[in-house]
């Protein structure tokens, strides 16, 4: 089997009204993840000003989102196998709704990083449960939907974040966490329930899935490699999300209104490139989309990392995004055709790890050096997984 399909057409057949409506109701979840998420990251420095955290000590605290995420994504895996996995969504989703509150209400460090723990653990059950269900959906249409939903993540990250800051100078963020809470609780039961009463798609055989859709010897190495490539690209999602606002406000001297929105250029610039990712990927091919893609994210880095002036870096950040666009939803995708809900959560595992281990580490290589410096290492990750997609071009 190829690691990177070639360019294809799409398929003209119509879509039956019960993948259709599965198609909305996953869209939804993934907005809302993004929603929250956004939301959260946004308020990170008046929460380290609260806590009166450094900037090691954040960084060393938001390794517990790390933490649960990352433990939790292997078993969510099981889960989803044996639960299935829109109940796995539906659970996930009002656990991460009711945890994003938790943060503002901590008074230090510590206190902080056990509370990201439950919402590092949410965090990560969704993304497992919600790409699992959203790779049989794409097996069933036979078509490259996946970059679609994660642009409702994006979209959803654009609309937080760009919330976020329209309340940064006028709300607390215990009050604002607490609004998306009710906002996660009251979405999670509306479309939560449509999800319940959708039967998963049985996924289309297909001639190169002939093995058994489990990570066995012939499936992990592939699996794994799509899964470096996840954790490749997805290390520059977290660095931006949780430093990307710190950068333009402490660096730059950015309003913190101006400073939240550099996130929501980040998020819209991935909303666009995931719009098109559909027909990207049938035109090009997943090939010339990593390559092209990470080496785009590595130039926009590097500008939005070292730029003297707040413009300039708002055009890298945006570049950033174009380029980072659907390489992350491109490596779930192939190694949940590959091994299901367990090529799923071992490259969810690897990817999110890097976005959520990715901050911690910026942290600490900002307390050795300089926040702009320690930005850079996003520029040479993404140019990595540029390079891991050209050299597996012909296999």
């Amino acid at each position: 089997m190829p690691l990177l399909n070639k360019p294809g057409t799409a398929a003209s057949r119509p879509v039956a009204p019960h993948l259709r409506r599965l198609r909305i109701v996953l869209t939804v979840f993934f907005a809302l993840d993004g929603f929250i998420f956004a939301g959260w990251v946004v308020r990170i420095p008046a929460i380290k000003e609260q806590t009166g955290a450094s900037t090691g000590t954040l960084g060393l605290a938001l390794l517990g989102v790390s933490a649960g995420a990352v433990i939790t994504m292997m078993l969510t895996g099981r889960l989803c196998r044996r639960f299935g996995s829109h109940r796995v969504t539906v659970a996930c989703g009002v656990l991460l709704s009711l945890s994003v509150a938790l943060p503002p209400l901590t008074h230090s460090a510590a206190a902080l990083a056990a509370v990201l723990l439950v919402f590092g653990a949410a965090y990560g059950g969704i993304n497992v449960a919600f790409n699992s269900a959203a790779v049989d959906l794409v097996a069933a249409l036979r078509r490259p939907i996946m970059p679609s939903f994660h642009a409702a993540f994006s979209l959803g990250g654009m609309v937080g974040a760009g919330v976020g800051g329209l309340l940064a100078g006028s709300l607390s963020p215990t009050r604002h966490l607490l609004g998306l809470t009710v906002i996660g609780l009251v979405v999670t039961a509306v479309a939560g329930r449509a999800l319940l009463r959708i039967e998963p798609p049985a996924a289309p055989v297909r001639p190169e899935a002939d093995a058994p859709r489990r990570p066995a010897s012939r499936t992990r190495g592939p699996v794994l490699v799509f899964g470096l490539i996840a954790l490749c690209t997805a290390y520059g999602e977290g660095a931006l999300a949780d430093w990307g606002a710190l950068h333009l406000e402490e660096d730059l001297a950015a309003h913190p209104g101006i400073a939240a929105a550099g996130y929501s250029c980040f998020a819209l610039a991935m909303t666009v490139g995931r719009l098109s990712g559909t027909v990207l990927l049938e035109r090009l091919g997943q090939t010339r989309v990593i390559v092209v893609g990470g080496a785009m994210a590595a130039a926009g880095m590097l500008l939005g990392a070292l730029a003297p002036a707040v413009w300039l870096a708002l055009i890298g950040f945006a570049v950033t995004g174009l380029g980072l666009a659907n390489l992350f939803p491109v490596a779930v995708e192939r190694a949940g055709a590959l091994a299901g809900p367990s090529g799923v959560a071992t490259a969810s595992t690897l990817g999110y790890g890097g976005m959520l281990l990715g901050p911690p580490a910026i942290g600490f290589m900002a307390d050795w050096s300089t926040l702009p410096t320690a930005l850079t290492s996003v520029a040479g990750l993404a140019g990595l997984a540029a390079a891991i997609g050209y050299g597996t071009r012909r296999r």
